[in-house]
């Protein structure tokens, strides 16, 4: 939906199952149209898309997309943002360490995400612009030479090449965001910025870089990085790097014990990634690769002790606070206060909680548009606080 200061707001799809176009479609039609009835009904309501591969190559048939515009024509919705992080299945099966797989490292990367660009430049509204959220290049144990990261930065240079001439065409600015996440190899915003700037430092007198490259800021993610949003996001300014889209999502934060480990088992026992960074009472931290790790090396009473665990789980924005953990609900606080502020910060803003299927029961009493359209109200209420809202 449009909000003040030419702010777009959505919540991402990909809390939906749906691996082709006939599956997302069909969740569009039964749960996005149902949250849009209740948040935004006399439209016009942004639709923030998740495409799989297989979904993006069946959209992209003539008729399929055809038919597509005239759907989002007659419902009053529009699209300015899709997610291209996860490229195959999302849902059901195990996914971890796949979410990354194929990363920035391959042509199968390259291909998709062009296509996700030729279709959003046929998408989008035409007074808008255009952003798609990717892997942040690749998942850290994944990457073992220089010429892995060699061979990233040329694929992610001829995307930006792509990105440029379809802008220079449409008249639309496109721009990918780069999304770090912990253990990947893009994990922190400094990380990112170094990057960034290596691919510029190939081509130093190229412009396009910066203006179509840049970060998809997930404030789940970089909370659990233990960084400060006003920190972290004057790094990205000050480096000039573009903050293509924000993803409104919260994290885990917890003291760690032997009760709090029982009441995170449930957690454990998922088909993602949920990686854990311990801050230690020495000053120190450690990093976990899933959640299941850091419960198996606390039961062994390791020195020194950890004084807090931050769990890259997403849980709901209005998630209430647990007797056995807080939620990292500040940092997406803080981010909101920058963009009162700032409001030319970015104007893509996306709600991104895609762990429905495997939320512990005690925070799944509803279902899933009655939880989208909780998300609404708690991030509405608090945009309106701010102003950000008409």
């Amino acid at each position: 939906m449009k909000l003040n200061n030419d702010l777009h707001l959505a919540y991402c799809t990909n809390i939906h199952r749906g691996e082709s176009w006939s599956e997302t479609f069909a969740a569009l039609e039964e749960k996005t149209l149902a949250v849009k009835e209740q948040v935004c009904p006399e439209g016009p309501y942004a639709i923030g898309l998740r495409l799989s591969d297989q979904a993006s190559r069946e959209l992209s048939e003539p008729a399929s997309l055809s038919a597509f515009q005239d759907w989002l024509a007659r419902n009053h919705c529009y699209i300015f943002t899709i997610n291209g992080f996860p490229f195959g299945r999302f849902h059901g099966d195990r996914v971890k360490e796949q979410a990354y797989i194929p990363d920035w490292t391959t042509q199968a990367r390259v291909d998709y995400t062009k296509r996700l660009f030729d279709l959003l430049a046929q998408l989008l509204p035409p007074d808008a612009e255009g952003s798609v959220s990717t892997v942040p290049c690749s998942y850290k144990p994944f990457i073992k030479n220089r010429d892995q990261a060699r061979a990233m930065r040329a694929n992610l240079w001829d995307v930006v090449e792509h990105i440029a001439y379809l802008s220079d065409h449409s008249g639309q600015h496109l721009h990918l965001g780069l999304e770090p996440e912990p253990l990947c190899y893009l994990e922190t915003s400094q990380e990112t910025i170094d990057f960034i700037e290596s691919m510029q430092q190939e081509r130093p007198e190229d412009p396009r870089l910066k203006r179509h490259l840049g970060v998809n800021y997930d404030t789940c993610h970089l909370a659990v990085e233990y960084e400060e949003p006003q920190a972290a996001i004057n790094r990205f300014k000050e480096a000039g790097i573009l903050i293509s889209k924000i993803h409104l999502s919260s994290a885990i934060k917890a003291r760690p014990t032997a009760s709090l480990c029982e009441a995170l088992r449930p957690f454990s026992r998922s088909s993602y990634l949920h990686q854990v960074i311990e801050r230690q009472s020495n000053g120190g931290f450690q990093r976990f690769p899933d959640l299941h790790v850091a419960l198996e090396q606390f039961a062994e009473n390791h020195e020194p002790k950890p004084e807090e665990w931050r769990i890259h789980f997403h849980v709901p924005l209005h998630s209430p606070a647990n007797s056995a953990f807080e939620t990292t609900s500040d940092h997406i606080l803080g981010v909101l206060d920058l963009l009162k502020t700032e409001p030319d910060l970015c104007s893509h803003i996306e709600m991104e909680t895609y762990t429905w299927e495997v939320l512990p029961s005690e925070l799944k009493s509803r279902n899933v548009v009655e939880q989208l359209v909780a998300e609404y109200q708690w991030t509405l209420a608090r945009m309106r606080q701010r102003g950000l809202v008409p």
